[in-house]
């Protein structure tokens, strides 16, 4: 009787096409609007984000936000980096949905709530794929 090694685990998915193609629409969509539509404004100091940032007393945070979101947002459109990109920026719209909710006035907290939910289905969708961006 022979035996015969396990056929390694597979890292392609088993969803149908029109689920893959929504997870990219998604991610695109995403992409954009961090890299965008969030990012680049903190980036070159747009007012409204520097006012947000210095109402929460730390106007330097305003940089560091604007790296995470843009080199989320990018990393969103890479499929290798998607899913630990997607997690990394729910971690990042909990701690905008804190601020919103505890530090700043202005009552949008809802909006990193919906993003980090978008996010975390991105996440949960490519969560096997996260452990081999720490493999390569």
């Amino acid at each position: 009787m022979t035996t015969t090694a396990a056929a390694p685990a597979s890292t392609t998915s088993t969803r149908g096409r029109p689920a893959t193609i929504g997870l990219w629409v998604l991610q695109v969509l995403l992409g954009l609007m961090f890299v965008v539509g969030s990012g680049f404004p903190k980036l070159v100091g747009e007012s409204y984000a520097v006012q947000i940032f210095e109402d929460l007393g730390a106007p330097w945070l305003r940089i560091v936000v604007g790296v995470l979101e843009v080199a989320g947002g990018l990393g969103l459109l890479i499929p290798r980096l998607a899913g630990l990109a997607a997690a990394c920026l729910v971690a990042l719209m909990v701690g905008a949905t804190v601020a919103q909710l505890f530090f700043l006035s202005e009552g949008f907290w809802y909006t990193p709530v919906i993003m980090g939910v978008l996010l975390a289905v991105v996440a949960v969708a490519r969560r096997r794929e996260i452990p081999a961006t720490f493999r390569r």
